[in-house]
């Protein structure tokens, strides 16, 4: 897009001499384009017009006019849809409230991390948005009223320059003693502060809040919808109280920062009991922290509630209904494997087994069943403490994953003895589980045996059902849909118009914060282990005839399930591409 400078030269507001002048200016002195312009005092161009002319080049209204006064009067209603430091760090402000939207006045309404921000902050507090370019000098003052109005992050921070305590609070990071570090971390500021960061990651959606110590800052960002979402930017002085204040409630060592901890505490959010997974890491600007976010109830489903299909579902509840043997789910970190088994769990914890799980760490935690968790600091791991559970007297077995020859020896002793094992292992697709145990030891005549079912899954982005847009996809997409239905069983072929595919888009409105996207979903496959499939894996054929195989059964894959989803409308087939890169099957040409 035509910057600031070449627009005011095509119009010869400036010459190109003094156009050079000034990029040379804004590459050196890192300054935005307005600034140069603004604070070069050769030029006669006032504020308003400049921004006229940039509201035009960025086809963004400008509010030119605004009441102070008026603004004055509703600003501590809306002041708290967009904390204070993130207001200065991305130069924008709520300006008004008119039928349930925002108004919003953004200095650089297309600066792309803003505009994420504003995606997320929409998103967090439910509201919709329309922007408006507002000048540099308007944001400025509309800033001097915010100061006193600041609400949740803001208040929190606010607090600090307001208490009679918070004298430690405004000492350089680097002249904090380490035992005044835990009393800072006490005092009601930061513990507001920290108390704020969880509440917007829970009442946002946030799996994972990361706390990233930066040069001059502190920046909180939170990872919704499997990508990271800048949120707040916090003073840096208090990064040590704020890490500390983590370390508190997690039962870790404030004093250690040259070594990682992990850590868990629990907290009442909003009326549920929010489980906190934390991992701290030392870095060259301080320490960083990662907090998981376990809400048991978000997480627990039933399989019907998973989204797997008819086919898919019955494969895997067959597996589970059998009476011993191995039901694996794999997939890369991240691909919700850990909630599929928890759904199965659901469904199999009743009063009349003993269910006993060893996990690294406990995610959810569930009534009925026996769920003990790994502790590498004094040995307590999945090989020996899969030891352990088999003096249990266990029905069921889940083992948060098998890494290594041991565990695997262990597992499979436990499902041909007489058990249900549920676990995960990573590997790309359903059949490579099989290769995968063979690799780590264990004997091909003993994998059919042992082996029920295998799941494998990935988490792609569900398209917004209030925005999405048929399109008709082009040809190569085409050539994509129908090479791989050509492998899928009849009853689903049926369902599919060839002659006319149609596939959906993301767009964007008020009711997915401008995204397209709202949520994901699982795609998944299930490879049942039948007698056809035994012999294969006897005769060692390789993973080639063993995908042959899985196809003649019936299995419909996650790329198929996922462009069948895409067909669907609930998501798109750009998305499931992507997410399924690594286990598409190569299209045969005609070698005519």
């Amino acid at each position: 897009m035509q910057g600031l400078i070449d627009a005011l030269t095509k119009k010869e507001i400036i010459t190109e001499r003094k156009a050079v002048e000034l990029k040379n200016k804004v590459k050196k002195e890192e300054k935005r384009e307005e600034e140069a312009i603004l604070d070069d005092p050769q030029l006669d161009i006032s504020e308003k017009k400049l921004f006229r002319i940039k509201s035009k080049l960025i086809e963004v209204p400008f509010k030119e006019d605004i009441n102070l006064d008026k603004l004055g009067s509703i600003l501590p209603d809306i002041a708290g849809l967009i904390p204070e430091d993130s207001a200065k760090h991305y130069n924008m402000v709520p300006l008004n409230k008119k039928d349930e939207i925002i108004e919003i006045g953004m200095v650089y309404p297309r600066d792309m991390k803003a505009q994420e921000a504003l995606k997320f902050l929409s998103r967090r507090s439910n509201f919709s948005y329309d922007v408006k370019l507002i000048t540099i000098s308007t944001f400025r003052e509309i800033l001097a009223q915010y100061e006193e109005l600041r609400k949740g992050a803001g208040a929190a921070l606010g607090a600090m320059g307001k208490e009679d305590d918070d004298e430690n609070v405004e000492r350089k990071e680097e002249e904090i003693k380490a035992e005044n570090v835990e009393k800072m971390a006490e005092e009601a500021p930061i513990v507001r502060v920290v108390s704020v960061i969880l509440k917007e990651a829970v009442e946002g959606g946030a799996s994972d809040i990361h706390i990233e110590p930066e040069r001059e800052k502190l920046e909180v960002r939170y990872r919704i919808d499997g990508r990271l979402h800048s949120s707040l930017i916090l003073p840096k002085k208090i990064h040590q109280a704020v890490v500390a204040r983590i370390k508190i409630l997690s039962n870790l060592k404030i004093e250690e920062r040259r070594l990682p901890q992990d850590g868990r505490f629990f907290s009442e959010i909003a009326g549920k009991e929010i489980d906190f997974r934390v991992a701290t890491m030392p870095t060259t600007l301080g320490e960083k922290v990662v907090l998981r976010v376990l809400d048991s109830q978000e997480g627990t489903m039933t399989i019907d509630e998973l989204g797997m299909r008819d086919s898919t579902e019955n494969i895997v509840t067959g597996g589970i209904n059998k009476p011993t043997g191995m039901l694996l789910a794999t997939g890369p970190t991240g691909s919700g494997k850990t909630t599929t088994l928890y759904s199965l769990l659901k469904t199999l914890n009743t009063e009349d087994v003993n269910i006993v799980t060893l996990e690294d760490p406990v995610e959810y935690f569930m009534p009925g069943v026996n769920q003990s968790q790994i502790n590498h600091d004094i040995g307590y791991n999945f090989s020996n403490g899969l030891r352990q559970i088999l003096r249990q007297d266990p029905d069921i077995i889940m083992v948060g994953e098998i890494r290594d020859q041991e565990t695997a020896e262990l597992a499979v002793h436990a499902a041909l003895t007489g058990h249900i094992v549920l676990s995960t292992l990573h590997t790309n697709d359903a059949v490579g589980v099989i290769p995968r145990l063979t690799d780590m030891g264990i004997k091909p005549y003993l994998v059919p045996p042992s082996l029920n079912t295998a799941i494998a899954q990935r988490l792609v982005r569900r398209l917004c059902q209030h925005c999405k847009k048929e399109v008709e996809p082009t040809q190569r997409l085409k050539d994509i849909i129908n090479h791989e239905i050509e492998t899928l069983p009849s009853q689903e072929k049926e369902k599919i118009n060839i002659e006319n595919l149609t596939t959906y888009q993301p767009v964007g409105c008020d009711q997915c914060g401008g995204d397209g996207f709202s949520g994901r979903i699982g795609i998944f496959e299930a490879l049942e282990m039948t007698d056809e499939m035994s012999k294969l894996v006897l005769d060692d054929k390789g993973e080639g005839p063993l995908k042959e195989q899985a196809f003649k059964q019936g299995m419909i894959t996650m790329r198929q399930d996922g462009i069948l989803k895409a067909l669907e409308g609930k998501t798109s087939l750009e998305v499931v591409l992507k997410a399924t890169k690594e286990t598409k099957r190569k299209i045969k040409k005609d070698k005519n």
